[in-house]
């Protein structure tokens, strides 16, 4: 059971063992993003990996989950909501499953910020298997109430605990409150000029507003949001990745 702050290692911790044990290693994650960057991290470091969530079309799913069955994979990550298909069945009737490792594990607890229903079916999913994995849960911050409850959840066996600080020496907070957000962030702009960066919205409209007020001030920036179409937000992401575009 690791605690541990983003880029402190906690993929390392769920990849190797997958690597070295027999069988297929299920990643439980909720964040689509992050399993597609992930999955094509591992891929162009020579392991064969794949993800299964709602951003495939049917065509790629039904290709993923055949090469899943036949035993090409070493590492699957899915989403929750799907654990409970037939899919998952029949991967876990065809492979061994290696390991289960819960990515994001605060989203199991009530009381964690992120509660997600679906991250309930997991012990069901773990129980329905026939023999039970190790199972190994990871998240980058949890009160010592929800990792009680973490632990409770997932039925974890005398986990060996890795309980880490949040602090990371190359981060810093600062807040601010600015009178006029937009000067305030074309301030922020200029001060940071040339590097990349992220500005959070708190709606898809402010999404747009500001993307359009950063293009027409010279930043090559682009957007990210629920209401673009799968191919938009997959382009829009890959130009930030890839350093397209770097706001």
């Amino acid at each position: 059971f690791g605690v541990m702050p983003t880029g402190a290692g906690k993929s390392v911790c769920f990849q190797i063992p997958a690597l070295l044990s027999d069988g297929v290693a299920l990643v439980i994650s909720p964040l689509i993003s992050l399993m597609k960057d992930q999955v094509g991290a591992l891929t162009q470091a020579g392991v064969r990996a794949a993800y299964l969530n709602s951003s495939l079309t049917a065509a790629q799913m039904r290709k993923a989950l055949a090469n899943a069955c036949t035993g090409v994979y070493k590492i699957i990550y899915v989403a929750p909501e799907r654990l409970l298909g037939e899919d998952m069945a029949e991967i876990a009737r065809a492979q061994k499953v290696s390991l289960i490792a819960v990515d994001e594990a605060h989203c199991v607890s009530q009381w964690g910020q992120d509660f997600r229903p679906s991250y309930l079916d997991i012990p069901r999913f773990i129980d329905s298997l026939p023999q039970r994995p190790p199972v190994a849960a990871f998240t980058a911050t949890a009160t010592e109430e929800v990792r009680a409850d973490v632990e409770n959840i997932l039925h974890l066996q005398e986990p060996e605990k890795v309980v880490t600080g949040f602090d990371r020496a190359n981060l810093w907070f600062e807040v601010l409150r600015p009178e006029h957000k937009r000067d305030a962030l074309l301030t922020l702009m200029e001060r940071f000029s040339g590097r990349s960066g992220i500005v959070y919205c708190n709606t898809r409209k402010n999404v747009e507003t500001v993307c359009d007020l950063l293009c027409d001030n010279g930043y090559v920036t682009t957007r990210y949001h629920a209401g673009l179409s799968d191919e938009e937000r997959m382009r829009n992401q890959e130009d930030f990745i890839y350093d397209r575009k770097t706001v």
